[in-house]
């Protein structure tokens, strides 16, 4: 979840505006990029229990720590809520969760020798002040009331609004962890094409990614329960938008939708202003009662998109949304699974074949049924999720291999694939590994956890 968008504010006239800013990320192939974001959870070494904001042993301390490599501090109020250096950023979730956004790399050896700077740099300063993180997709053992919230205004306001549109909005806030990659498009065209296979496969990632069995120390009988809470969050912005594959999709629709999903807030001179429910097109009208007379800029806008949901969402990039917080092999994995897939021509287009054909109603199915069955999910064609996997493995190694990006000893991305081919070989998810700990070798006892799966 990003902070505040910053920068020029220009003033938005019109709704051309906003399609021109969508139609802006349009890249020529050899621009294209690979921003990689992963979440994780922070607790205390000794006593297992969440980070508080302050305290030796707290977020504050460890986002101070941090500076020594040289991450400038980023503050609200007298607060430091984040941290950026060259393109990249660390920064908070509601809960204490910390996540890394990274740099727009060129290749997956750059995105994952920064995932394991970024550990090194995590375990260094947790190590001093007693800190550990642990990869997960939702918080194992605490409750809501345990959760800390950071001090964040804009946390506020929606801790006040999620309530309103479903029942699990606060445990997405406060309890749940993702990775994600964005990438980029080189057209209209090209956006919709990565836009329509990437939405039709995300139940495929959270299949491969399951990592979320347990909540407050017991399991909660899904596979992925970060999944499954997206179910019930809010459905003005979340979900599989089935427009997109609809005749006609293009940039201004997905501004059309994007101006209709209610708005959380507005950020001025360092405040987030509350106008949570009312309307951008108001706001493009100057109308909003919220700010009554005034007119959005591109960094109101750019800052609302944020605040969308989907399991696939666009700014003027394409973010995939649908996996589960994990292990550090996944956290390269995930990226290395959709650049395979969406980076090469042929690739895109063996993927699409695959998903072309499904309706908006077997869509939805595979989303409603993949928090509990995982790779046991049954697709259209009648074969399983693991099955399907083992095809689009096949397909996203075929595009890794087709990049030819080479390391400094001569070795392509396609081995970055390797965690997620021995899930489907095995048929064995990061969560039914975990249930097979729990009910096996650690006896019931979650806080084993931590104790083997922190990084």
């Amino acid at each position: 979840m990003s902070g505040p968008a910053t920068g020029k504010a220009t003033e938005i006239a019109n709704k051309a505006q906003l399609v021109e800013f969508a139609e802006s990320g349009s890249k020529p192939k050899e621009n294209w990029r690979i921003g990689t974001e992963h979440e994780k959870f922070g607790f205390n070494l000794e006593t297992l229990e969440p980070l508080p904001y302050e305290g030796p042993s707290g977020i504050r301390a460890m986002l101070e720590g941090l500076q020594r490599f040289g991450w400038q501090p980023q503050y609200e109020g007298d607060n430091v809520i984040a941290l950026t250096m060259k393109g990249h950023s660390v920064s908070l979730e509601p809960g204490g969760q910390l996540e890394l956004s990274g740099e727009a790399l060129e290749n997956l050896h750059q995105t994952c020798s920064e995932v394991h700077t970024h550990l090194a740099q995590v375990r260094e300063v947790g190590d001093e002040i007693g800190v550990g993180f642990l990869g997960l997709g939702f918080s194992p053992k605490w409750t809501r009331e345990e959760t800390p919230i950071m001090p964040k205004g804009r946390y506020g306001i929606m801790k006040a609004y999620m309530p309103k549109k479903g029942d699990h909005g606060l445990d997405m806030m406060f309890r749940s962890c993702t990775v994600q990659v964005n990438l980029d498009y080189g057209s209209e065209a090209d956006m919709i094409k990565k836009f329509r296979t990437s939405l039709a496969l995300q139940p495929l990632a959270t299949a491969l990614f399951a990592n979320s069995p347990f909540t407050e120390g017991k399991p909660n009988g899904h596979l992925s329960h970060r999944s499954f809470i997206w179910t019930d969050t809010d459905p003005d912005r979340t979900g599989m938008l089935p427009f997109v594959f609809e005749d006609g999709f293009s940039f201004e629709q997905y501004v059309d939708y994007a101006l209709d999903v209610p708005m959380y807030f507005v950020y001025r001179d360092g405040t987030y202003i509350d106008v949570s429910g009312q309307s951008f097109r108001d706001f493009l009208k100057g109308e909003l009662p919220g700010l009554p007379g005034e007119k959005p800029t591109l960094v109101d806008w750019d800052n609302h998109l944020t605040t969308l949901f989907p399991e696939v969402r666009m700014k003027r990039f394409l973010e995939m949304r649908g996996a589960d917080g994990g292990p550090w092999r996944r956290l390269c994995a995930l990226p290395a699974f959709w650049v395979g897939l969406l980076y090469d021509q042929g690739a895109l287009d063996a993927a699409w074949d695959l998903v072309k054909n499904w309706t908006a109603e077997d869509r939805m199915q595979m989303r409603n049924d993949v928090f509990t069955e995982a790779l046991q999910t049954k697709v259209p064609d009648g074969r399983t999720m693991r099955e399907l996997a083992a095809e689009v493995l096949d397909i996203a190694s075929a595009g890794l291999k087709a990049r030819k990006r080479l390391d400094s000893f001569g070795e392509d991305e396609v081995h970055f694939l390797n965690a997620l081919k021995t899930t489907v070989e095995t048929g064995i998810t990061p969560a039914e590994e975990l249930l097979s700990k729990y009910y096996g070798e650690w006896a019931g006892d979650i806080d084993q956890v931590f104790r083997e799966y922190a990084y």
